[in-house]
């Protein structure tokens, strides 16, 4: 590796991509911590900030198939949420055999916790490296779960 090369040039994308989620997470760790939501499960972050984006609530079903658990997974995890304030369950008015889970107050506050950790990070990184390339980033990261779903719809069982 020569001098002009940056370090990140020698590294793979699969680890570049983790060590990179590690910013987002340990930035939404310490502010969920310090604003006293310190209980909340791994898999917890992407449940709380997906529910507050989205309108409405997810069916356990979608978080199964989103997150790549299986159903007792799901359920655990969504038990440990509710349990500790953060997600209700209601029946689905369409399919009562659906459950769809919501964010609570406590939820909400927590969200809105996580979102300004998010919001500070993706400043820096515009701030670092401008909209270009913010903008190839998000491209790239959107062509890289494209492939997924494409291979998915061809191969359901990959």
């Amino acid at each position: 590796m020569d001098q002009d090369t940056p370090w990140y040039d020698n590294v793979v994308i699969a680890a570049l991509l983790r060590h990179a989620r590690t910013t987002y997470g340990k930035a939404m760790r310490d502010a969920l911590d310090a604003a006293g939501y310190d209980d909340i499960p791994g898999n917890g972050l992407y449940i709380i900030g997906g529910l507050a984006i989205g309108a409405g609530g997810v069916p356990i079903r979608q978080l199964m198939r989103e997150l790549s658990i299986t159903k007792q997974g799901a359920g655990q995890l969504v038990d440990t949420l509710v349990s500790r304030g953060y997600l209700q369950r209601t029946p689905d008015e369409a399919d009562r055999r659906q459950i769809i889970v919501t964010l609570t107050e406590r939820g909400q506050a927590a969200a809105e916790a996580q979102a300004a950790a998010r919001a500070r990070i993706d400043a820096e990184l515009l701030a670092r490296v401008g909209p270009d390339d913010v903008a190839a980033l998000r491209r790239a990261l959107g062509t890289l779960i494209n492939m997924r779903h494409e291979a998915e719809l061809e191969d359901p069982a990959h």
